[in-house]
Formats: C-alpha cells, structure tokens, sequence
C-alpha cells in the first residue's frame, strides 16, 4: 500500500532540489559563454545556445514527468531491450553519423545531433543491474566475470571505433560499481598498476623505466633467491612491464591520432607542445580559471570568455567561463553541489532491497563522478582533453537529456523500495 502524503511523497526532494540547481546554473553560463557585449542579447534568446538550452530543460521537465509516472518494473524487466537497442544504434552510427572533432559519434537529425554513446551509458548500467541480480550469478565466479566484462566491454569496442576515448573512460567507470557485488580486487590492483605505469611511460624516457623496473626485479629477485616459483613469478612480471612500456610507446606513436597526442603530451610532455597551436585550449583556458580569482570578474564580465579566446567554451570548457566570472567561491560552490549529489546518490545505491538497483544506483554515481572529476580536471590541465562535458552545466541536448533520464529512473526506482523483497 501506499504511504498518505501523495504520489511523490517518497521522492528524494534532496536530489531533486540539487538537479535544478545545477541545471539552472549551466543554463546561466551557457548564456554567459556565448554572450556578446556588442549586441543586445537576451538568454531567452532561441538563436543561442543558452534558448536552444532552455528548449531542452524543458524536454527534459516533460521526461522527468514521464518517468515518474511509468511503473518503477519495466526499467529491470525491459533492460535487455534497452540495451540491444543502443548497442544497435551504435552499430548506426557507425554507418550514418556525422564526423565532429574526429569522432564519428552522432546523428544529425536536423534540429539536433543525437549522441547514442550519452544512452547507452544507462542502458549498460541497467543491462549489468540486470546480469548481476540474475539467479546463480556470482561474480566470485570465472565465468561470471568474463560475462559481466563482456556485457561492459560490447559497447567499449564499438565506442573505439568512432573514436570517443572520452566515452570510453566513462564506460570503464561502469566496473566500480560491480566491487560492491563481489568482484575481485585483483582486477582493480591490475587496472591501478596499468594507469601507474602508462603515466610513467608518458613522464619518463622508455630506456630509464626499463633500467628502473629491471633493477627492482633483479633485487627482488636477490631477496628470493631461495624460492624458485617467486623468482619465476618476478620474471614474468618483469618482462610484462617491460613489454608495457614498449606498447605505450607504439601506440602513442603509432595507433593514436596526432590531436589526440598532443592532447596527452599537453599535460605530460608540455615542452613537445606548441602553446599556439596544439596546447591552446588547455593554455586559455588555464589563464581563464586563474584570472577569476576568489570571486571572480562578475556575471558577464568574463574576459577570455566574452572575447573567444576558449574554444569549445560552451561545452567541453564551459567550467572555465564559471572560474572566470565566479572565481573560487562559484567553483567551490558547484563542487560541493556535484558532490553532494554523488554522494546522495551512494546513499540511495545503499538502501535498496534489490541487487539490480543497487548496482544501478551506483553506477549512476560512479557516471556522474566520473563526468565532472574528469572535466574539471581536463579543463585545469590534470587530465588529456578528452570531450567529457561537465553534467548539467554544457550545452547539448543529448547530455542532459542522458543524465536526467539517469537520474530520475534511479529517484523512480527508489521511490517503491519497500515494494521490492530483499534480494542479496
């Protein structure tokens, strides 16, 4: 039975609150990225990002009705549909997409580009919900690992195709949430060690990591000598390491675009990088987050802002017009909102009754952290430029529509928890 106090007396109100908030402050900057202190512009000007904004806040207020209203069981029960069916539209996009800042990545429908990766994130999630409260899955299991990783790693292959490495960074994200429900440690431990060693390769020449990593095998080597299996254990990993090393390189060289390396080499090889060329958008936009200060230039009196000097300033680089214009106190204050909300949603992951939920409920939140440590960092210079907008904040209407409905079918789900049996 339903609790007295109306139909949406069990929604998070906290979320909800936090949700517009953010939406409305990344309506106000995207104004403020595009705005031109020439013209007499309004922000309900439909010609600029900021009104085409406005149209897809308010498809999304319709979606947020939508879903809320819809029963809270179609989303575990129909999961595998929704998944197949994003897997085949980026199968279609591969096909009919347009090319945009060298990804093939979206369709042009006219109005708008529909980016099917931005879906198919949530599609997965559910997908892998699904898997995992599924009977006589264990992620404790072989067998049940290798499906899990599969049901994650489809999508990842296809994404690599367009190329959007900043999608698959997002997807890689998906794996946390499957900790929680038993998954070995020895994949992240593995996963660790791979960024560890991929930044040092990016930091130092190839010959002084093989000497260093060659070094602390033949020591480890003198302090084991007794035992034969542990020596033949430091070989092996010796030579994988080493053969690492050699494979960043190649692919660094080799497999990955030029604008992509010089992204990477942007934040670790600065001196390779041209700062009036390829190293120019991380350089204006470090210069636009500096020059805000504590408190920032003011609403509109952004600099750098108002006379283009960013690129991509409305989407990808949007949190630089906000350090700009707000300084540290605006930034601090979206931070905390970003995460309040990630860890209202861990809050929410953790109360459900059902296995599925739960590893949704995390998923969102591992997601959304993702999308906003990752920009933010990307747009300070602590991370490769790798097109990942910031929730809520950048232009576009296939992203907010991606994360409200994200958000809003795990509210929904949550709002009939205490309908669901326990399932551990």
């Amino acid at each position: 039975m339903r609790k007295e106090g109306g139909f949406f007396s069990d929604l998070d109100w906290l979320v909800v609150l936090i949700y517009f908030v953010l939406v409305i402050l990344g309506w106000f900057n995207i104004f403020a990225s595009v705005y031109d202190p020439v013209q007499d512009q309004s922000i309900l000007d439909f010609s600029l990002s900021s009104g085409k904004q406005l149209m897809w806040i308010g498809a999304s207020v319709f979606l947020i009705i939508v879903i809320l209203l819809l029963d809270f069981r179609i989303y575990e029960t129909f999961s595998p549909l929704f998944y197949g069916l994003m897997i085949l539209l980026l199968v279609g996009v591969l096909i009919f997409g347009v090319t945009i800042n060298g990804a093939k990545a979206w369709f042009d429908l006219g109005f708008m580009r529909l980016q099917p990766s931005e879906f198919t994130k949530m599609a997965t999630a559910m997908m892998l919900g699904r898997y995992v409260s599924s009977t006589g899955v264990k992620l404790t299991d072989f067998s049940s690992q290798v499906k899990a990783i599969a049901i994650l790693g489809l999508p990842i292959a296809l994404i690599a195709f367009q190329p959007d490495f900043g999608s698959i960074i997002i997807f890689i994200a998906l794996i946390i949430p499957l900790y929680r429900e038993g998954f070995p440690s020895i994949y992240l431990i593995i996963g660790i060690s791979v960024a560890v060693f991929l930044i040092l390769t990016l930091l130092f020449p190839r010959t002084n990591i093989i000497i260093g990593v060659g070094a602390l095998g033949l020591l480890l080597i003198a302090f084991s000598y007794k035992n034969k299996k542990r020596i033949g254990s430091i070989l092996i990993v010796v030579a994988i390491v080493i053969g690492f090393v050699f494979t960043t390189d190649f692919l660094l060289n080799e497999v990955v675009k030029p604008y992509q390396k010089s992204r990477v080499e942007a934040i670790f090889r600065p001196e390779l990088v041209d700062p009036q060329d390829e190293g120019w958008n991380l350089e204006q936009s470090k210069i636009a987050i500096g020059s805000g200060g504590f408190t920032g230039k003011g609403f509109l009196q952004g600099t750098q802002t108002k006379f283009g000097y960013v690129p991509e300033q409305s989407t990808d680089f949007i949190f630089s017009t906000l350090a700009e214009e707000h300084g540290w106190l605006g930034c601090a204050l979206v931070i905390f909102l970003f995460t309040a909300l990630v860890l209202r949603l861990i809050v929410i992951a953790e109360r459900q009754k059902s296995k599925f939920a739960r590893v949704y409920g995390y998923s969102v939140a591992s997601i959304l952290f993702f999308h906003f440590a990752i920009n933010i960092a990307m747009t300070m210079g602590l991370f490769p430029v790798v097109g990942i907008p910031l929730p809520f904040f950048s232009y576009g209407g296939s992203s907010l529509w991606s994360f409200t409905i994200m958000l809003f079918v795990l509210l929904k789900i949550d709002m009939h928890r205490s309908q669901v049996l326990m399932r551990f």
